[in-house]
């Protein structure tokens, strides 16, 4: 998969059009990079820029963005509601694909040191990037804002980390660095400012003089946000692990409920992960006892419960980061079901019989699940509707699981194939090829394996649903018994001819005794679901 980098640049321009869209201008003919979204605020007088690409061409985009701002923005004429220090005020690097945290810092340092020589202006490392304590985070740099920045450059534990330390009235100065996913999110109010600050210093983690805060990795102040006659409780969440959005919506309104002013909605400021709105959905379906199984409508649930299209549409295509990224299926699973059976056909030793079986086994998995759906939300079958719920998630998410599992197995055995071509005319290089090779039939012993495993997993939920489902849809229970009994076979082959090549032992021994007892299994179970079945008459 190709390395992927996030780019998140808060340029201190929300207000003239010809501005924010001459720096998108910028991004967008920067080449290697791709502009996925230009969030501009009136109040705030900030826009936030969100861009990908890879780690080369982040920097150059970075880059051509902060060099199309340069001579646009006047920070001494700047003024707005959000925080800030510098025309390009902070300009995070995220890992997002294939990508390390250690790799992005030394994009913001490249960036850093680039921008400070290229533009003349100060820059500070913040985040993984920085390795001073005192100056970590954004309220510890940005502390004074624009207007103390020109004293507090004179001071030398704030001498910056690229560029002199020197006051550039038109520019400030710029923070870079890298951070994990950081989530903009405003929480609405129809309040006054101060209540809506009162709120945010409860939840935030600093909270406030006499006492620290309820939330972990959260900064937030409260805001009016003049164009809509509301407040807005504006919220950073550093760390969606630590601290969800629909957890800071709740308290929030907890908060807001005390004091009797409603919340009403909230909205995202650039894009979100996927996850964060799937946790969410996770969330609201536990707490109320829904049943929503398909992803995108756990993302129209997450979007309707955090009122995330109160102020404006939210369009998940173009907010979800995920769903503006290119495609990361592999190249098999992208194939039409002809193009497939081409490529299986071909005169090529890949795709072959462990993708063929990722392939049946999570096709098996998919018609449990369709029979599954087809067993719920009738009349007819509401007695069911309590096991279809457990049972058909679990089908759903090993079929999606399995169907991984076809690209991955020729990408295994394509890395098997790529040491075995590796120079062997020194004994060093030979010793090199030798556990190059090793490793090689591990990684193509190891994905059948898991897929074994997983496709077993099913046989104890598919007897639950085969004495219970929709009894018209006996053949497809057939089929998919067969499909998964087939897939445990396959990848146990495929376990085993990859085995007689590995020269450690012991773990020939241990994976040979789990095949041994998933082809096992498989058996047993094929013969016993298909008897149940018989059993069964077609109509109840």
């Amino acid at each position: 998969m190709p390395k992927v980098v996030e780019c998140v640049p808060n340029f201190s321009e929300g207000r003239d059009t010809k501005v924010i869209e001459a720096i998108a201008e910028a991004i967008r003919n920067a080449p290697g990079v791709t502009l996925l979204d230009v969030d501009p605020g009136e109040s705030t007088n900030r826009t936030v820029y969100t861009f990908v690409g890879g780690p080369e061409a982040i920097v150059e985009g970075a880059l051509a963005a902060a060099k199309a701002a340069f001579p646009l923005i006047d920070m001494s004429k700047q003024k707005g509601e959000h925080p800030r220090m510098g025309a390009l005020d902070v300009c995070p690097f995220i890992p997002v694909q294939d990508v390390s945290v250690e790799e992005c810092v030394e994009i913001s340092k490249k960036f850093g040191q680039k921008m400070a020589k290229e533009l003349g202006v100060p820059v500070f490392l913040y985040g993984y990037a920085s390795e001073k304590d005192y100056r970590k985070t954004m309220p510890q740099i940005r502390s004074g804002e624009y207007e103390g920045l020109a004293e507090k450059l004179t001071k030398p534990e704030w001498a910056p980390d690229f560029g002199e330390a020197t006051f550039v009235p038109s520019w400030g100065g710029t923070v870079t660095g890298v951070r994990k996913f950081l989530i903009a999110y405003n929480i609405n109010l129809v309040a006054t400012k101060e209540q809506a600050h009162r709120i945010a210093l409860n939840l935030r983690s600093q909270g406030r003089k006499d006492m620290p805060g309820r939330l972990k990795a959260v900064q937030g102040i409260g805001w009016w946000l003049a164009e809509r006659n509301i407040a807005q409780i504006s919220l950073n969440l550093t760390d969606m692990d630590e601290t969800p959005m629909h957890i800071a919506y709740e308290e929030a309104k907890k908060d807001a409920a005390e004091i009797n002013i409603p919340v009403t909605g909230s909205e995202v400021v650039g894009l979100v992960p996927l996850e964060a709105l799937l946790d969410a959905a996770d969330y609201y379906m536990e707490r109320e006892g829904l049943f929503v199984l398909h992803e995108d409508q756990k993302v129209h649930l997450a979007i309707n419960r955090l009122g995330l299209t109160t102020l404006s549409p939210f369009n998940a295509k173009e907010r979800i980061i995920e769903y503006c990224l290119p495609s990361s299926d592999g190249p098999l699973i992208s194939c039409s079901v002809k193009e497939f059976v081409q490529e299986v056909a071909a005169r090529s030793s890949a795709p072959g019989g462990g993708s063929v079986s990722a392939l049946i086994a999570a096709m098996g998995s998919g018609l449990a699940a369709m029979v599954g759906q087809l067993s719920y939300g009738k009349r007819q079958w509401e007695s069911l509707d309590v096991e279809m719920r457990r049972l058909i998630p679990i089908f759903d998410k090993a079929s999606k699981e399995m169907t991984s599992f076809v690209d991955a197995d020729t990408n295994a055995f394509n890395d098997y194939m790529l040491a075995m071509k590796m120079s062997k005319n020194t004994e060093e290089e030979q010793l090199l090829r030798e556990k190059a090779m090793q490793e090689g039939l591990k990684k193509a012993v190891s994905v059948p394996m898991k897929l074994a495993m997983t496709a077993s997993a099913l046989f104890a939920p598919l007897q639950e649903l085969a004495q219970l489902g929709n009894i018209n849809c006996k053949s497809d229970l057939q089929v998919a018994v067969r499909c998964l009994a087939t897939g445990v076979h396959g990848a146990v082959h495929n376990v085993n001819i990859n085995l007689k090549d590995i020269t450690d032992l012991d773990y020939a021994k241990d994976k040979a005794k789990e095949a041994e007892s998933c082809a096992t299994t498989a058996d047993q179970q094929l013969a016993k679901i298909l008897n149940m079945l018989e059993e069964r008459n077609l109509i109840w």
